[in-house]
């Protein structure tokens, strides 16, 4: 979360809220063709993964003409399967809360690996609100109200205060 004074929309000083991937800062008040942008993220990310996954069956039929044996085609179904899935939950979470970025770089060929199941999270959690909605709209509202707190003007000279 940005600190720097002034905002976009020129209330003033303050903290501004962070833009997402797709919708800048429309996901603040949900204005600027944020419905539009939610729908067609939601449709484009559901294409891909459907695209994506007609690329791994024509993959997985290559191997079995290449005839390499139950084993492998096996192995590469779960290895499919398993980092998908682990793709898709760690992405999930990943909108709710801030991943740590040492454990997301070496999980970075598994998440590869799964790219499908992260489709299909974006697709499921654009269906709710714009992907990490949640997550920038606590942390930006926890800005603003610690920002609120701090700008609050005091009257009067503390030095002069009654003694009891």
């Amino acid at each position: 979360m940005r600190d720097e004074s002034g905002t976009g929309s020129g209330t003033g000083t303050g903290p501004r809220p962070e833009p997402l991937r797709f919708f800048g800062t429309t996901w603040v008040d949900h204005q600027g063709g944020y419905l539009w942008r939610r729908a067609g993220v939601a449709l484009g990310s559901l294409v891909v993964a459907v695209v994506s996954c007609l690329v791994l069956r024509f993959a997985y039929q290559g191997l079995a003409i290449a005839d390499v044996g139950g084993v492998v085609n096996l192995l590469v179904v779960v290895m499919f399967a398993v980092c998908s899935a682990v793709a898709f939950r760690r992405t999930w979470d990943g909108f709710t809360k801030r991943p740590d970025p040492e454990q997301q770089a070496s999980l970075r060929g598994l998440l590869a690996i799964g790219f499908v199941g992260s489709l299909f999270a974006y697709f499921f959690r654009s269906l709710i609100e714009a992907p990490g909605e949640k997550l920038h709209r606590q942390e930006y509202e926890t800005a603003r109200a610690r920002h609120e707190r701090g700008s609050t003007r005091r009257t009067g000279n503390p030095a002069r205060k009654k003694k009891s």
